[in-house]
């Protein structure tokens, strides 16, 4: 067909004059970067429709080429800057006619498409591809329009269910292709095997026991860093395609590592799947999940050599989660002095409590869940020492019949640690030492006439050099300070540790975090519920192996008023003070009986007991003498204290600011005598609810207070 036949196929009595008043737009895309390299005929043929505008009667300054979009899909118009630039001119009226190839070029997501022909419609912009010229605003090319654009986006679907079909076929004989992780390498057979770099093999066992032992990716971290141990990383790509490099270690690496199932042996697929909800138009790896291996869609087992078993894997991947900080997830032992932290369970509510530290480094235990939660008041709290202390004490009644047998896994652990370490450094050392002899075969090799390359070989046999031997030097350093094997003086250190075992456990060298992961190694979980407001609580620890411990532990409180056996604390008090003995006596009497004080003191003092007895009415007895020198209305000091509710120091200053009638014993003690009636009663009871600030506003108004004024009749003389 001559290029005039072809464009009389073009001519339509659709287009109109004011159609070619405005721009006519070629748009071009291409779906993929490489179509854009290797399949430049489509690309050629899509700038080519620029003279087809210009063959329809626009002329070349009103014809606009968008190519913004090459490169990009047409799934979506997030992230297509052309589609989106196409679609403002329309909806200004700046477009008379669109060309594209076909209508796949323009979207392939209905929700774009049906857009467009409404904009199109709206203005009345014409759209062109190789088959015809259609008007949006007619019903029959409407219709057609539709159907392209249905067909494009079905064309898409069908294209990308065939390449994911055909990949998750592959997957389900394990045979598709995966980059391989740290420590295996691929034959050209596909085969997956154990790098036989025997050194980067080492590293990745000795990963996955620090992790074991450890507990903690962040604790297997810092032990590599310390022993300067690196991970071996084999290039995937480029001119050192299949080298193996030295890495330092870091957490992404380590993390990847400890969550790879391939290191058990498995091949897995579909380990992260899309989920729609999450996805981001125009960004085409969004909305990934991570799916637990039974939503997996392969899962193969002793498909290739493992470093660890299955059931390690799973062991890891559940320490892993719990170290996360959640609040229903145990977490990592802390440095914080809390013995306890993620074991105590609230028996009131069931909710895990809380630590909070007060006066610098003392925890206390709070179930806080209502309060945050819900704005209501605190389930329960108490004092984290005395339950430490408790929970402490059982810990180490549990390990002291096996304290031998801890003992002798301690040597062979430390023995076993030195020995792989000791192992990794000879492997460095071989390693070393090839590199500097390989250095040294390539400068003799070299002829001597050829200077140029020789002083550089020369230069780099003598820096291979250096390194040996600094490592040299480094690896006496360690064999100095970690022998390979454990000395006896070492070895009788281990078992003394093991037989006084509370000694190494109060030890300043032992650290909370040690202290933590010991008691999580035998305790499942505390739970704790504190017997309203008294000193008493209920303790129930549950073991590891399944046995129940039941006590009941002293917290410390605020008020005496909160011991739970405060009213037989009393009615004792009332009976020593009748038999007239002193405050040591009394104090005496109550330690014997089993008394103690409400914050947990290591005993009763005798300034306690008296205080509290000043405060119940106890006091010393006055003689007879005394009570017969007491006139009508007239009060001790501290009885009157007493009877107001109020401190025996604030009735002495109302005394020495003149406010009540008193007067001092002429004869020793010299005790105070207050006169007070039922009305000047009242009075004080006035003045003792009075606000702290009322008396000092009167007197910058200029008044004088009344209250402060005592009535003149009846003063004592």
């Amino acid at each position: 067909m001559s290029p005039n036949q072809e464009l009389g196929l073009w001519q339509s009595e659709k287009i109109q004059p004011h159609h070619r008043e405005r721009l006519a737009i070629v748009y071009v895309r291409q779906s993929t970067l490489q179509q854009v390299l290797d399949h430049q005929e489509s690309t050629r043929l899509q700038y080519g429709l620029a003279q087809r505008a210009v063959g329809l009667g626009w002329s070349q300054e009103r014809v606009l080429t968008i190519d913004d979009d090459l490169g990009k899909s047409g799934s979506s118009a997030e992230g297509r800057i052309g589609f989106q630039r196409l679609v403002s001119e329309v909806g200004l009226n700046h477009v008379g006619l669109i060309l594209g190839i076909e209508m796949s070029r323009l979207a392939r997501c209905s929700k774009d498409w049906h857009q467009l022909l409404e904009i199109c419609a709206l203005f009345g912009t014409l759209i062109a591809d190789l088959d015809g010229i259609y008007d949006p605003g007619q019903y029959n090319d409407r219709l057609l329009l539709g159907l392209k654009g249905t067909m494009s986006e079905a064309e898409l679907h069908i294209l990308k269910q065939r390449l994911v079909q055909g990949k998750r076929n592959k997957a389900q004989r394990g045979e598709l292709g995966f980059h391989v992780p740290i420590g295996y390498v691929r034959r050209p057979s596909g085969e997956v095997i154990f790098d036989p770099d025997e050194q980067a093999q080492q590293v990745v066992k000795l990963i996955f026991r620090k992790f074991e032992a450890l507990g903690t990716l962040n604790a297997v971290l810092r032990y590599l860093v310390k022993q300067q141990i690196q991970i071996g990383v084999r290039h995937y790509s480029g001119s050192h395609k299949g080298d193996l490099e030295w890495r330092r270690p870091n957490r992404p690496t380590l993390q990847n590592l400890l969550k790879n199932p391939a290191y058990a042996g498995a091949y897995a697929y579909g380990r992260q799947q899309t989920d729609l909800r999450r996805k981001q138009a125009g960004r085409p790896h969004t909305g990934q999940v991570v799916m637990t291996p039974e939503n997996w869609y392969v899962l193969i087992q002793d498909h290739h050599p493992a470093y660890i078993s299955w059931e390690q894997y799973q062991h890891n991947q559940a320490q892993l989660k719990a170290n996360r900080n959640r609040a229903d997830e145990l977490g990592n032992p802390r440095s914080g002095g809390a013995l306890l932290s993620g074991l105590l369970v609230c028996e009131k509510c069931g909710c895990r409590m809380n630590v909070q530290y007060y006066q610098g480094n003392l925890p206390r235990y709070v179930c806080c869940r209502a309060a945050s939660d819900y704005g209501g008041s605190l389930c329960q709290y108490l004092a984290g020492t005395c339950l430490d202390e408790y929970v402490s004490q059982q810990v180490l009644s549990a390990l002291e019949p096996i304290a031998l047998e801890l003992s002798l896994q301690a040597e062979t652990h430390l023995e076993q640690e030195r020995g792989e370490l000791d192992k990794l450094w000879q492997q460095r050392l071989e390693r070393a030492e090839f590199e500097s002899q390989r250095a040294g075969r390539h400068y003799r090799l070299v002829e001597p006439e050829n200077r140029l390359v020789a002083r550089q070989l020369a230069q780099e046999w003598e820096a291979k050099l250096k390194d040996y031997q600094h490592l040299q030097e480094e690896y006496k350093r360690f064999s100095h300070q970690q022998p390979k094997s454990l000395s006896e003086s070492e070895k009788q250190m281990v078992r003394q540790l093991a037989e006084d075992l509370p000694t190494l456990w109060h030890s300043s060298s032992t650290t909370p975090v040690q202290r933590k992961e010991i008691v999580r190694q035998v305790i499942h979980r505390i739970r704790v519920d504190v017997q309203g407001e008294s000193e008493r609580v209920q303790v129930m620890i549950e073991w590891i192996g399944g046995t129940l411990t039941q006590a009941q532990i002293i917290r410390p409180v605020a008020r005496w008023t909160q011991l739970s056996n405060y009213p037989q604390l009393c009615q004792r008090l009332e009976q020593l003070a009748q038999a007239q003995l002193s405050s040591q006596e009394i104090t005496q009497c109550l330690i014997a009986e089993g008394f103690y004080p409400p914050k947990r003191l290591t005993t009763l003092k005798p300034d306690e007991v008296q205080k509290l007895m000043r405060d119940l009415g106890l006091g010393k007895r006055r003689g007879a003498l005394e009570r017969e020198s007491l006139a009508e209305h007239e009060w001790w000091l501290t009885d009157l204290a007493l009877a107001l509710e109020m401190p025996m120091v604030t009735l002495y200053n109302w005394v020495r600011r003149g406010w009540v009638k008193a007067r001092k014993q002429t004869h020793a003690p010299h005790h105070w005598i207050i006169w007070a009636d039922t009305a000047e009663l009242e009075r004080l009871k006035t003045h003792r609810q009075c606000p702290s600030g009322e008396i000092q506003r009167q007197r910058w108004q200029g008044k004088v207070p009344e209250i402060t004024i005592p009535p003149t009749e009846g003063k004592p003389s």
